[in-house]
């Protein structure tokens, strides 16, 4: 029989000790830059090109729009429980309280590998991206330049990775409120030669091409585009005021994403034909036919390949640093949990993971030397990451669910949580759902459209190494699930220790 759980007088719940060694150096600002700066990339710069030229206008639209609320639901399950337990290690820490150690243990070497080949990425974007300009230098040159650049940003204090962020993500703000402006501009011949209004939707065979088949393979560019904002919660750990922060950074995220995401590809498909044969050739070495770079060509700015490459560029280093920091702060944690070596806890007196930090960079610079003697290499780091991706949010909605059903069977009462996710709990039900729709879109496009054994194999290799985590250790350790009756709703809880208080 359920009892009504009021829980212990504040102050009496400890931190623990993988929370207390780090330092809550993150102010409101920088909570609502990162999630932001997290969620907005070379996805929509670069890679929504993809996405017109496979699925349309109107199919881009629907693609970007729809995981977009898919996003949203997730990251509100996330924030309610970072909200209530703000650790280091968010998903896997709560996925091993709440949920079942197989799973912590899997997603965090996962999603740790996921972060990894999203900064291998960036740092060979950022080398060909600066060739642009230099082209005589080697690129791997540039990719060890931005290695050094946002490493910097990390070793020193949590707040040096803090403000760079901010400063990152302001730009790209900046960046794509001019897009919207000179979109609109263009598409009522205000900017430009041509009043484009809604022809290009009526065009050929717009808006959907392809049908329910080219929208579907566009959630491959719209997972991309979006993943990363998660970041938020692996911020919580280290949040001066996790209590409102966090939660005031998940809103801000979905209005402004929503209006930059959702305007930008909706301006973009009024714009840009869909066969425009540059976009169909669009590689990341081209950042002439960049769609951001084709509309301000199309306002007259002869400038705009250099404006959209700098911007992009600082999108490049924003993405490094942001998963830079959100790796290292993954593999400390999982020390804390038996997962991996005691030497990966190590902190410097600022609270900083420093092993963990030199470790993860080493390795996403090992991407850079693969990129020197593969022309795939780009292609399949991104499709790799974007399914580890999807396997964190999936790991988000699990742990929303065991969350609530623990702290319900508990006593306790849902008015007085922190922060309550919206329509629970069809949020986060309609978050798995919906993820398994998009896998088995994957899945179904991978087995029709003619591509190579290596994209074939990148697109879903990373579900068979999540499971195989998984069942390896659940059949090596056996750990049961964890029973909602028992599950730790104490410790770190924000209910009951004032973080602004006890951290400086």
């Amino acid at each position: 029989m359920e009892q009504e759980n009021s829980g212990p007088e504040k102050g009496v719940a400890q931190k623990s000790a993988m929370n207390s060694n780090l330092n809550r150096g993150l102010k409101k600002r920088h909570m609502s830059m990162i999630a932001l700066g997290g969620a907005i990339g070379t996805g929509l710069f670069i890679g929504s090109a993809g996405g017109l030229v496979t699925a349309g206008p109107g199919g881009l639209l629907v693609a970007y729009t729809v995981t977009g609320l898919l996003m949203f639901f997730t990251m509100c399950g996330l924030a309610e429980v970072a909200t209530y337990v703000p650790v280091t290690g968010t998903f896997m820490a709560y996925s091993e309280r709440f949920v079942d150690r197989a799973l912590g243990f899997a997603i965090g070497w996962t999603y740790w590998l996921s972060r990894i080949l999203v900064i291998g990425t960036e740092f060979v974007a950022a080398g060909v991206l600066v060739s642009y300009w230099l082209p005589g230098t080697p690129k791997y040159i540039w990719g060890l330049v931005s290695a050094v650049i946002v490493f910097t940003f990390n070793i020193f204090h949590v707040k040096g990775f803090g403000e760079a962020e901010f400063w990152f993500a302001l730009i790209k703000v900046i960046m794509i409120l001019a897009f919207i402006v000179i979109g609109v501009c263009i598409v009522f011949g205000w900017l430009g030669d041509v009043k484009y209004g809604v022809s290009l939707w009526h065009y050929k065979d717009g808006p959907f091409v392809d049908g329910f088949r080219g929208t579907m393979f566009a959630f491959v560019f719209a997972v991309y585009a979006y993943e990363g904002s998660e970041a938020i919660g692996l911020t919580a750990g280290e949040s001066k005021n996790p209590k409102k922060d966090v939660p005031a950074a998940i809103l801000t995220l979905f209005y402004r994403v929503m209006l930059f995401y959702v305007v930008s590809i909706f301006l973009m498909g009024l714009i840009l034909p869909y066969d425009d044969p540059s976009l169909s050739s669009l590689g990341l070495a081209t950042v002439k036919v960049a769609p951001f770079t084709q509309v301000f060509s199309k306002a007259g700015i002869a400038a705009a390949p250099h404006i959209v490459n700098a911007v992009v560029l600082s999108s490049v280093l924003s993405a490094c640093n942001t998963n830079l920091y959100t790796s290292s702060r993954l593999l400390y944690s999982l020390h804390h949990f038996g997962h991996a070596p005691k030497i990966l806890a190590k902190t410097t007196k600022n609270g900083v993971p420093f092993i963990s930090l030199i470790l993860t960079e080493c390795l996403g610079l090992l991407f850079i030397i693969l990129a020197e003697y593969s022309n795939n290499a780009y292609l399949f780091l991104v499709n790799m990451s974007s399914i580890f991706g999807l396997m964190g949010w999936t790991t988000i909605s699990i742990v929303h669910i065991f969350f609530r059903r623990a702290y319900r069977l508990q006593g306790y009462k849902v008015k007085d949580l922190p922060y309550r996710s919206p329509l629970y709990p069809f949020g986060p039900y309609f978050c798995l759902t919906f993820i398994a729709f998009i896998i088995g879109s994957q899945v179904y496009a991978v087995i029709i459209k003619k591509q190579t054994v290596l994209q074939k194999v990148s697109t879903l290799i990373g579900i068979p190494i999540f499971l195989g985590l998984y069942l390896s250790y659940k059949i090596i350790k056996r750990p049961k699930f964890v029973n909602p009756y028992e599950a730790d709703l104490i410790t770190d809880s924000s209910n009951y220790i004032d973080y602004t208080a006890t951290d400086a």
